[in-house]
């Protein structure tokens, strides 16, 4: 798949699974505003993505207009296992680069799965998504958004409701249509 390709995936994907299923109540506002980033890189191995991580952590404090990034990562941690170790080392960058408290990395995975789940669990398609991505968010407006919902504490158990309603083919299919639909876009 081209780089367009992945970006209209990923963001058809934001737009029908997460913001149309309202499994992030927090997203519709910034991706109408135009101040999400979309940004595939071409990693290979986790080193490189960890640049990559840098770079787009680095872009986001020199561009208060961009509100949060998603970083796609195709190439690299194909395996929930090592994507979900990788984590660790995120982490470790943010730490590093003294950015605790000001970034959040939110993980989405197409294969993700929440420990004590089956994997075929409806709930784990709250975060799965069409390739492996890093979603780099501004703690302080995530915690404005918090502030302002009236239920953030339910918004899990909604959505782990919903998901396991709508069952585990609907949610695949969601997810196989932003794949499918992106091919056409690209074009």
């Amino acid at each position: 798949m081209t780089e367009t390709e992945i970006v209209n995936a990923t963001r058809k994907w934001v737009e029908n699974v997460v913001v149309g299923y309202n499994l992030c109540p927090f997203a519709k506002k910034e991706l109408v505003r135009d101040r999400v980033r979309f940004v595939v890189s071409d990693a290979a191995d986790e080193d490189s993505l960890l640049q990559a991580l840098h770079s787009e952590l680095q872009r986001l404090d020199e561009e208060p207009e961009v509100e949060t990034t998603v970083l796609i990562h195709p190439g690299v941690l194909q395996d929930f296992e090592a994507y979900n170790e990788f984590l660790d080392a995120a982490d470790g960058l943010l730490a590093y680069l003294d950015m605790e408290g000001v970034y959040q990395i939110a993980s989405f995975h197409p294969d993700y799965q929440f420990a004590g789940t089956d994997p075929e669990s409806a709930e784990n398609y709250t975060n799965r998504s069409p390739y492996p991505m890093l979603h780099l968010l501004r703690e302080a407006s995530l915690e404005a958004a918090i502030e302002s919902h009236p239920d953030v504490d339910g918004i899990p158990g909604r959505n782990i409701k919903l998901t396991e309603e709508l069952g585990v083919e609907t949610m695949r299919e969601a997810l196989l249509n932003c794949i499918k639909s992106s091919k056409t876009l690209g074009e």
